[in-house]
Protein backbone atom coordinates (compact mmCIF):
# COMPACT_ATOMS: atom_id res chain seq x y z
CA UNK A 1 0.00 0.00 0.00
CA UNK A 2 0.99 3.10 -1.03
CA UNK A 3 1.19 6.49 1.59
CA UNK A 4 1.85 9.62 0.09
CA UNK A 5 3.98 11.18 3.67
CA UNK A 6 6.76 8.78 2.08
CA UNK A 7 6.65 9.46 -1.47
CA UNK A 8 7.20 12.62 -3.33
CA UNK A 9 8.00 15.89 -2.05
CA UNK A 10 7.06 14.09 1.66
CA UNK A 11 10.08 11.03 0.41
CA UNK A 12 12.47 10.69 3.18
CA UNK A 13 16.46 11.12 2.89
CA UNK A 14 18.43 8.19 3.46
CA UNK A 15 21.71 10.25 4.51
CA UNK A 16 23.14 13.34 5.84
CA UNK A 17 25.30 15.51 3.88
CA UNK A 18 27.66 18.63 4.38
CA UNK A 19 27.90 20.57 1.62
CA UNK A 20 30.18 23.95 1.40
CA UNK A 21 29.79 24.44 -2.36
CA UNK A 22 26.62 25.88 -2.72
CA UNK A 23 25.19 27.69 -5.98
CA UNK A 24 23.19 31.06 -4.94
CA UNK A 25 20.81 32.69 -7.48
CA UNK A 26 20.05 36.69 -7.11
CA UNK A 27 21.84 38.13 -4.16
CA UNK A 28 21.69 36.97 -0.41
CA UNK A 29 21.58 40.85 2.01
CA UNK A 30 24.39 40.96 4.00
CA UNK A 31 22.33 41.82 7.07
CA UNK A 32 21.98 37.92 7.17
CA UNK A 33 24.16 36.57 9.45
CA UNK A 34 22.73 33.19 10.95
CA UNK A 35 21.26 30.01 10.43
CA UNK A 36 17.71 29.43 8.43
CA UNK A 37 17.40 26.11 10.49
CA UNK A 38 13.93 23.66 9.53
CA UNK A 39 12.99 20.32 11.54
CA UNK A 40 10.77 17.93 10.19
CA UNK A 41 9.71 13.83 9.81
CA UNK A 42 12.44 12.03 8.19
CA UNK A 43 11.70 8.51 9.44
CA UNK A 44 15.45 6.12 9.69
CA UNK A 45 14.63 2.33 8.46
CA UNK A 46 11.54 0.99 7.43
CA UNK A 47 8.17 1.75 7.97
CA UNK A 48 4.76 0.28 7.35
CA UNK A 49 3.43 2.51 4.97
CA UNK A 50 -0.09 1.30 5.67
CA UNK A 51 0.14 2.39 9.11
CA UNK A 52 2.56 5.43 9.23
CA UNK A 53 1.82 8.34 10.64
CA UNK A 54 3.57 11.57 8.92
CA UNK A 55 4.01 13.17 12.79
CA UNK A 56 5.51 10.47 13.70
CA UNK A 57 8.69 10.15 11.58
CA UNK A 58 11.95 10.73 13.25
CA UNK A 59 13.15 14.16 13.51
CA UNK A 60 15.48 15.69 10.91
CA UNK A 61 16.97 19.39 11.09
CA UNK A 62 18.13 21.08 8.13
CA UNK A 63 20.03 24.10 8.51
CA UNK A 64 22.14 26.85 5.98
CA UNK A 65 24.44 29.09 7.24
CA UNK A 66 24.70 32.44 5.60
CA UNK A 67 26.95 35.53 5.96
CA UNK A 68 28.41 38.26 4.12
CA UNK A 69 26.21 37.67 1.49
CA UNK A 70 27.34 33.90 1.26
CA UNK A 71 25.85 31.14 1.57
CA UNK A 72 28.75 28.85 4.04
CA UNK A 73 26.93 25.39 4.42
CA UNK A 74 24.17 23.07 4.26
CA UNK A 75 23.80 20.40 6.70
CA UNK A 76 21.00 17.49 7.38
CA UNK A 77 21.37 15.71 10.96
CA UNK A 78 18.67 13.37 12.79
CA UNK A 79 17.59 14.18 16.30
CA UNK A 80 19.57 11.43 18.03
CA UNK A 81 16.77 9.85 19.51
CA UNK A 82 17.11 6.24 21.14
CA UNK A 83 15.60 4.58 17.81
CA UNK A 84 17.52 6.67 15.58
CA UNK A 85 20.98 6.26 17.67
CA UNK A 86 19.67 1.84 17.41
CA UNK A 87 18.85 2.42 13.78
CA UNK A 88 22.27 3.81 13.01
CA UNK A 89 24.42 1.67 15.00
CA UNK A 90 25.68 4.13 17.49
CA UNK A 91 25.11 3.80 21.44
CA UNK A 92 22.04 4.43 23.33
CA UNK A 93 21.63 7.81 25.22
CA UNK A 94 20.66 7.22 29.21
CA UNK A 95 19.13 10.52 29.12
CA UNK A 96 15.83 9.57 26.99
CA UNK A 97 12.64 10.44 28.84
CA UNK A 98 9.18 9.94 27.78
CA UNK A 99 7.00 7.54 26.07
CA UNK A 100 8.01 7.08 22.85
CA UNK A 101 11.84 6.51 21.39
CA UNK A 102 10.76 9.15 18.46
CA UNK A 103 13.11 11.83 18.17
CA UNK A 104 12.10 15.82 18.26
CA UNK A 105 11.23 16.47 14.70
CA UNK A 106 8.78 19.30 14.78
CA UNK A 107 10.46 22.81 15.17
CA UNK A 108 13.78 23.89 15.85
CA UNK A 109 14.79 27.44 17.71
CA UNK A 110 17.21 29.59 19.37
CA UNK A 111 17.12 30.28 23.04
CA UNK A 112 20.07 31.86 24.78
CA UNK A 113 22.81 30.83 22.67
CA UNK A 114 21.55 26.98 22.60
CA UNK A 115 19.80 25.19 19.46
CA UNK A 116 16.65 23.54 20.35
CA UNK A 117 14.91 20.81 18.82
CA UNK A 118 11.66 20.84 19.48
CA UNK A 119 8.47 18.41 19.71
CA UNK A 120 5.15 17.85 22.24
CA UNK A 121 3.14 15.37 23.77
CA UNK A 122 5.37 14.39 26.48
CA UNK A 123 8.27 13.64 24.85
CA UNK A 124 12.11 14.22 25.01
CA UNK A 125 12.98 18.15 23.39
CA UNK A 126 16.88 17.92 22.47
CA UNK A 127 20.02 20.50 22.27
CA UNK A 128 21.90 20.64 19.01
CA UNK A 129 25.45 22.67 18.40
CA UNK A 130 25.43 25.26 16.18
CA UNK A 131 26.45 22.34 13.38
CA UNK A 132 23.07 20.69 14.82
CA UNK A 133 24.25 17.49 16.21
CA UNK A 134 22.56 16.30 18.76
CA UNK A 135 24.00 17.12 22.49
CA UNK A 136 21.34 15.33 24.83
CA UNK A 137 18.06 15.62 25.89
CA UNK A 138 16.81 19.65 26.79
CA UNK A 139 15.05 19.91 30.26
CA UNK A 140 16.37 23.18 30.78
CA UNK A 141 18.52 22.38 33.68
CA UNK A 142 16.52 20.44 35.43
CA UNK A 143 13.62 22.80 35.82
CA UNK A 144 11.23 21.09 33.73
CA UNK A 145 10.66 17.40 33.00
CA UNK A 146 7.44 15.89 30.92
CA UNK A 147 8.47 17.05 28.00
CA UNK A 148 7.63 20.73 26.33
CA UNK A 149 6.20 22.09 23.57
CA UNK A 150 6.68 22.51 19.56
CA UNK A 151 5.57 25.98 19.72
CA UNK A 152 6.72 28.10 22.47
CA UNK A 153 6.18 31.81 22.12
CA UNK A 154 8.60 34.26 22.57
CA UNK A 155 7.75 37.75 24.25
CA UNK A 156 9.45 39.94 23.03
CA UNK A 157 9.94 42.85 25.92
CA UNK A 158 11.81 40.02 28.04
CA UNK A 159 12.91 36.98 25.57
CA UNK A 160 11.51 34.81 27.92
CA UNK A 161 9.98 31.75 26.13
CA UNK A 162 6.06 30.84 26.85
CA UNK A 163 4.74 27.70 26.43
CA UNK A 164 1.68 25.54 26.76
CA UNK A 165 2.63 21.43 26.99
CA UNK A 166 0.48 18.75 26.57
CA UNK A 167 0.53 14.66 27.33
CA UNK A 168 -1.68 11.91 27.41
CA UNK A 169 0.75 11.46 30.94
CA UNK A 170 -0.57 14.73 32.43
CA UNK A 171 -4.15 13.53 32.94
CA UNK A 172 -6.73 16.42 32.31
CA UNK A 173 -4.39 19.34 32.59
CA UNK A 174 -1.99 21.14 30.72
CA UNK A 175 0.90 22.66 31.65
CA UNK A 176 1.59 26.97 30.87
CA UNK A 177 5.36 27.40 31.69
CA UNK A 178 8.05 30.39 31.42
CA UNK A 179 11.39 30.06 30.57
CA UNK A 180 13.55 32.94 31.51
CA UNK A 181 16.78 33.73 29.21
CA UNK A 182 18.96 31.99 31.26
CA UNK A 183 17.01 28.99 30.09
CA UNK A 184 15.64 27.70 33.33
CA UNK A 185 11.76 27.74 34.23
CA UNK A 186 10.36 30.39 36.63
CA UNK A 187 6.98 29.80 36.37
CA UNK A 188 5.25 26.31 35.86
CA UNK A 189 1.25 26.35 35.92
CA UNK A 190 -0.88 23.36 35.59
CA UNK A 191 -4.27 24.17 33.77
CA UNK A 192 -7.09 21.71 34.01
CA UNK A 193 -8.91 21.09 30.98
CA UNK A 194 -11.95 19.47 29.78
CA UNK A 195 -10.00 15.70 28.91
CA UNK A 196 -7.02 14.76 27.77
CA UNK A 197 -6.89 16.93 24.36
CA UNK A 198 -3.82 17.22 21.73
CA UNK A 199 -2.94 21.05 22.09
CA UNK A 200 -0.58 21.49 19.75
CA UNK A 201 -0.23 25.45 20.04
CA UNK A 202 -1.52 28.75 22.12
CA UNK A 203 -1.66 32.29 21.79
CA UNK A 204 -0.27 34.88 23.92
CA UNK A 205 -0.73 38.36 24.22
CA UNK A 206 1.02 41.27 26.50
CA UNK A 207 -2.07 40.22 29.54
CA UNK A 208 -3.13 36.55 28.35
CA UNK A 209 -2.23 33.13 27.82
CA UNK A 210 -5.07 31.67 25.17
CA UNK A 211 -5.99 27.85 25.59
CA UNK A 212 -7.54 25.75 22.58
CA UNK A 213 -9.04 22.69 24.02
CA UNK A 214 -10.69 21.19 20.93
CA UNK A 215 -11.90 17.91 20.07
CA UNK A 216 -8.69 15.74 19.02
CA UNK A 217 -8.32 14.10 22.00
CA UNK A 218 -6.12 11.01 23.32
CA UNK A 219 -7.58 7.83 21.46
CA UNK A 220 -7.08 4.65 23.62
CA UNK A 221 -7.37 1.77 21.16
CA UNK A 222 -4.89 3.11 18.92
CA UNK A 223 -2.46 4.14 22.04
CA UNK A 224 -3.17 -0.10 23.07
CA UNK A 225 -2.79 -1.42 19.62
CA UNK A 226 0.50 0.49 19.39
CA UNK A 227 1.94 -0.90 22.54
CA UNK A 228 0.15 -4.13 23.91
CA UNK A 229 0.24 -7.77 22.44
CA UNK A 230 -2.98 -8.36 20.66
CA UNK A 231 -4.81 -10.72 24.08
CA UNK A 232 -4.32 -7.83 26.31
CA UNK A 233 -5.69 -4.66 24.49
CA UNK A 234 -9.21 -4.86 25.51
CA UNK A 235 -7.79 -4.96 29.37
CA UNK A 236 -5.65 -2.52 28.16
CA UNK A 237 -8.04 -0.21 26.69
CA UNK A 238 -10.50 -0.05 29.47
CA UNK A 239 -7.94 0.55 31.67
CA UNK A 240 -6.29 3.52 30.11
CA UNK A 241 -9.55 4.73 29.01
CA UNK A 242 -10.80 5.35 32.63
CA UNK A 243 -7.16 7.13 33.52
CA UNK A 244 -6.39 9.34 30.93
CA UNK A 245 -8.14 12.66 31.01
CA UNK A 246 -8.88 11.92 34.62
CA UNK A 247 -5.76 11.42 36.78
CA UNK A 248 -2.38 12.58 35.88
CA UNK A 249 -0.09 9.18 35.54
CA UNK A 250 3.30 8.68 37.45
CA UNK A 251 5.85 9.01 35.85
CA UNK A 252 7.27 5.42 36.93
CA UNK A 253 4.84 4.07 34.79
CA UNK A 254 5.34 6.22 31.86
CA UNK A 255 8.97 5.30 32.01
CA UNK A 256 8.20 1.78 31.46
CA UNK A 257 5.63 2.06 28.68
CA UNK A 258 6.65 -0.12 26.18
CA UNK A 259 7.84 1.01 22.79
CA UNK A 260 6.15 -1.33 20.67
CA UNK A 261 7.60 -1.97 16.78
CA UNK A 262 9.37 1.12 15.24
CA UNK A 263 7.46 0.31 11.62
CA UNK A 264 4.25 0.59 13.36
CA UNK A 265 3.50 4.09 13.39
CA UNK A 266 0.12 5.03 14.51
CA UNK A 267 -1.22 8.62 15.58
CA UNK A 268 -2.83 7.95 19.49
CA UNK A 269 -5.04 11.37 18.83
CA UNK A 270 -8.41 11.29 16.67
CA UNK A 271 -11.43 13.68 16.54
CA UNK A 272 -14.17 13.16 19.44
CA UNK A 273 -17.51 14.52 18.51
CA UNK A 274 -18.39 14.52 21.79
CA UNK A 275 -15.63 16.50 23.06
CA UNK A 276 -16.43 20.46 23.83
CA UNK A 277 -15.03 22.77 21.27
CA UNK A 278 -13.58 25.39 23.73
CA UNK A 279 -11.47 28.38 24.14
CA UNK A 280 -9.42 29.25 27.64
CA UNK A 281 -8.15 32.81 28.55
CA UNK A 282 -5.98 33.05 31.34
CA UNK A 283 -3.83 36.13 32.92
CA UNK A 284 -0.33 35.76 32.62
CA UNK A 285 -0.07 35.89 36.44
CA UNK A 286 -2.85 33.62 36.98
CA UNK A 287 -3.57 29.97 37.51
CA UNK A 288 -6.13 27.24 36.69
CA UNK A 289 -9.28 28.74 38.93
CA UNK A 290 -8.36 32.05 37.04
CA UNK A 291 -9.34 30.74 33.28
CA UNK A 292 -12.52 31.87 31.48
CA UNK A 293 -14.18 29.63 29.03
CA UNK A 294 -15.49 30.18 25.73
CA UNK A 295 -17.40 27.58 23.23
CA UNK A 296 -16.61 27.97 20.07
CA UNK A 297 -17.90 25.82 16.96
CA UNK A 298 -16.39 22.48 16.93
CA UNK A 299 -13.33 22.74 14.85
CA UNK A 300 -9.14 22.37 15.02
CA UNK A 301 -6.75 24.53 15.40
CA UNK A 302 -3.30 23.95 14.69
CA UNK A 303 -1.69 27.23 14.46
CA UNK A 304 -2.98 30.08 15.44
CA UNK A 305 -1.07 33.30 13.31
CA UNK A 306 -1.56 36.33 16.70
CA UNK A 307 -3.25 37.42 19.32
CA UNK A 308 -3.40 40.70 20.49
CA UNK A 309 -5.53 42.82 23.58
CA UNK A 310 -8.19 45.09 22.05
CA UNK A 311 -9.56 46.79 25.27
CA UNK A 312 -12.24 44.25 27.04
CA UNK A 313 -11.42 41.89 24.05
CA UNK A 314 -8.83 39.31 22.93
CA UNK A 315 -8.42 39.04 19.26
CA UNK A 316 -7.08 36.06 17.44
CA UNK A 317 -6.31 35.10 14.39
CA UNK A 318 -6.10 31.15 13.90
CA UNK A 319 -5.92 28.72 10.61
CA UNK A 320 -9.12 27.06 11.55
CA UNK A 321 -9.65 23.01 10.19
CA UNK A 322 -13.21 22.08 9.99
CA UNK A 323 -12.35 18.76 11.98
CA UNK A 324 -8.89 16.56 12.34
CA UNK A 325 -8.33 12.80 12.27
CA UNK A 326 -11.79 11.21 11.79
CA UNK A 327 -11.85 10.04 8.47
CA UNK A 328 -8.18 10.33 7.76
CA UNK A 329 -5.37 8.91 10.39
CA UNK A 330 -2.52 9.59 8.37
CA UNK A 331 -2.20 12.89 8.10
CA UNK A 332 -4.05 16.46 7.67
CA UNK A 333 -6.67 15.91 5.25
CA UNK A 334 -10.31 16.99 6.57
CA UNK A 335 -11.27 19.34 4.24
CA UNK A 336 -9.64 22.78 3.65
CA UNK A 337 -8.67 25.27 6.42
CA UNK A 338 -9.43 28.93 6.43
CA UNK A 339 -7.90 32.06 8.01
CA UNK A 340 -10.53 33.70 10.48
CA UNK A 341 -10.19 35.96 13.42
CA UNK A 342 -11.58 34.64 17.04
CA UNK A 343 -12.61 37.86 19.10
CA UNK A 344 -13.09 37.00 22.53
CA UNK A 345 -15.35 39.75 24.73
CA UNK A 346 -14.41 39.13 27.85
CA UNK A 347 -17.36 41.52 29.06
CA UNK A 348 -20.24 39.50 27.02
CA UNK A 349 -18.48 36.03 27.25
CA UNK A 350 -18.82 35.55 24.20
CA UNK A 351 -16.81 34.66 20.95
CA UNK A 352 -17.29 35.90 17.88
CA UNK A 353 -16.18 34.13 14.54
CA UNK A 354 -15.38 36.03 11.47
CA UNK A 355 -13.77 34.01 8.43
CA UNK A 356 -10.77 36.40 6.87
CA UNK A 357 -9.65 34.37 4.21
CA UNK A 358 -11.49 31.23 2.92
CA UNK A 359 -8.43 30.09 0.83
CA UNK A 360 -6.85 26.21 2.02
CA UNK A 361 -3.83 27.51 3.80
CA UNK A 362 -2.05 26.80 7.10
CA UNK A 363 2.03 27.66 8.44
CA UNK A 364 0.95 31.36 9.51
CA UNK A 365 3.56 33.28 10.67
CA UNK A 366 4.03 36.54 11.68
CA UNK A 367 6.73 39.28 12.68
CA UNK A 368 8.34 37.90 15.79
CA UNK A 369 8.61 41.31 17.44
CA UNK A 370 5.00 41.53 17.05
CA UNK A 371 3.85 38.09 18.94
CA UNK A 372 1.11 39.37 21.67
CA UNK A 373 0.83 42.93 19.88
CA UNK A 374 -1.43 44.33 17.60
CA UNK A 375 0.02 42.94 13.64
CA UNK A 376 -0.68 44.51 10.31
CA UNK A 377 0.69 41.70 8.07
CA UNK A 378 0.66 37.66 8.53
CA UNK A 379 2.23 34.66 5.75
CA UNK A 380 0.38 31.76 4.64
CA UNK A 381 1.06 28.88 2.63
CA UNK A 382 -1.34 28.04 0.21
CA UNK A 383 -2.31 25.63 -1.75
CA UNK A 384 -3.93 25.63 -5.19
CA UNK A 385 -5.26 29.13 -5.33
CA UNK A 386 -6.98 31.47 -7.68
CA UNK A 387 -6.68 28.38 -10.39
CA UNK A 388 -3.21 28.26 -10.62
CA UNK A 389 -1.46 25.19 -10.14
CA UNK A 390 1.75 24.83 -7.60
CA UNK A 391 1.54 26.12 -4.01
CA UNK A 392 1.65 29.86 -3.26
CA UNK A 393 2.98 32.12 -0.52
CA UNK A 394 0.04 34.78 1.07
CA UNK A 395 0.98 38.01 2.75
CA UNK A 396 -2.23 38.97 4.58
CA UNK A 397 -2.96 42.87 5.44
CA UNK A 398 -4.90 42.75 8.32
CA UNK A 399 -5.41 47.02 8.03
CA UNK A 400 -5.80 47.26 3.82
CA UNK A 401 -7.95 43.93 4.38
CA UNK A 402 -6.21 42.92 1.10
CA UNK A 403 -3.42 40.29 0.18
CA UNK A 404 -0.66 39.48 -2.25
CA UNK A 405 -0.22 36.24 -3.85
CA UNK A 406 3.69 34.89 -4.88
CA UNK A 407 2.91 32.06 -7.19
CA UNK A 408 6.03 29.62 -6.97
CA UNK A 409 5.23 27.31 -10.66
CA UNK A 410 3.79 24.33 -11.75
CA UNK A 411 5.73 21.90 -10.27
CA UNK A 412 6.81 23.80 -7.09
CA UNK A 413 5.45 22.88 -3.66
CA UNK A 414 6.49 24.81 -0.67
CA UNK A 415 5.58 25.09 3.21
CA UNK A 416 5.98 27.61 6.04
CA UNK A 417 7.87 31.57 5.38
CA UNK A 418 9.55 33.01 8.31
CA UNK A 419 9.96 36.72 8.07
CA UNK A 420 13.30 38.47 9.47
CA UNK A 421 13.97 41.84 9.19
CA UNK A 422 16.51 44.21 7.88
CA UNK A 423 17.50 45.78 11.62
CA UNK A 424 15.95 46.03 14.76
CA UNK A 425 14.02 48.96 14.09
CA UNK A 426 12.74 48.05 10.45
CA UNK A 427 8.97 48.30 9.57
CA UNK A 428 6.98 45.70 10.12
CA UNK A 429 7.35 43.98 6.45
CA UNK A 430 10.87 46.07 5.81
CA UNK A 431 12.70 42.63 5.57
CA UNK A 432 12.81 39.12 4.12
CA UNK A 433 10.93 35.99 3.90
CA UNK A 434 12.58 31.88 3.79
CA UNK A 435 11.82 29.18 3.12
CA UNK A 436 12.35 25.59 1.43
CA UNK A 437 10.56 25.04 -2.17
CA UNK A 438 10.79 22.22 -3.92
CA UNK A 439 10.35 21.39 -7.24
CA UNK A 440 8.50 17.73 -8.29
CA UNK A 441 10.34 17.85 -11.87
CA UNK A 442 14.00 17.59 -10.90
CA UNK A 443 13.30 16.23 -7.49
CA UNK A 444 15.68 19.24 -5.48
CA UNK A 445 14.54 22.20 -2.97
CA UNK A 446 16.25 25.76 -3.19
CA UNK A 447 15.89 27.79 0.29
CA UNK A 448 14.06 31.14 -1.72
CA UNK A 449 14.65 34.74 -0.15
CA UNK A 450 12.02 37.11 -0.61
CA UNK A 451 11.88 40.86 0.14
CA UNK A 452 8.40 40.90 2.43
CA UNK A 453 6.97 43.98 0.56
CA UNK A 454 7.15 42.95 -2.95
CA UNK A 455 7.62 39.10 -2.76
CA UNK A 456 9.92 39.30 -5.63
CA UNK A 457 12.94 36.81 -5.36
CA UNK A 458 16.18 38.73 -3.64
CA UNK A 459 18.16 35.28 -3.95
CA UNK A 460 17.71 31.44 -4.17
CA UNK A 461 20.37 28.85 -2.81
CA UNK A 462 20.02 26.03 -4.54
CA UNK A 463 20.49 22.18 -3.39
CA UNK A 464 21.54 18.94 -5.46
CA UNK A 465 18.58 17.00 -3.65
CA UNK A 466 15.20 17.55 -1.98
CA UNK A 467 14.79 18.59 2.10
CA UNK A 468 11.79 16.85 2.57
CA UNK A 469 7.99 18.55 3.21
CA UNK A 470 7.96 19.32 6.81
CA UNK A 471 6.90 21.53 9.65
CA UNK A 472 8.23 24.57 11.65
CA UNK A 473 11.63 26.24 11.25
CA UNK A 474 13.35 29.79 12.60
CA UNK A 475 15.93 31.85 11.74
CA UNK A 476 18.72 32.08 14.05
CA UNK A 477 21.11 35.37 13.78
CA UNK A 478 24.94 34.35 14.80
Amino acid sequence: MSNPYLEGAFAPLSEEVTLTELTVRGQIPEYLDGRYLRNGPNPVGEVDPELYHWFLGDGMVHGIRLRDGRAQWYRNRWVRSPLVAKALGEPLRADHFGASPLGANTNVIGHAGKTLALVEGGVANYELTDELDTVGVCDFDGTLSGGYTAHPKRDPATGELHAVSYSMLRGNTVQYSVIGTDRRARKVVDVEVGGSPMMHDFSLTENHVVFYDLPVTFDAREAVSMTVPRALRLPARIVLSAVIGRIRVPDPIAARLPSGDPADRRFPYSWNPRYPARVGVMPRSGGSADVRWFDVEPCYVFHPLNAYDDGDTVVLDVVRHPKMFDTDRRGPNEGPPALERWTVDLADNKVRQTRLDDRGQEFPRVDERLVGRRHRYGYTAAFGVEGQPGDALLKHDFVGHNSAVRHFGEHKAMSEFVFEPSRPDAAEDDGVLMGYVYDRSTDRSELAILDAQTLDELAAIELPHRVPAGFHGNWVPA
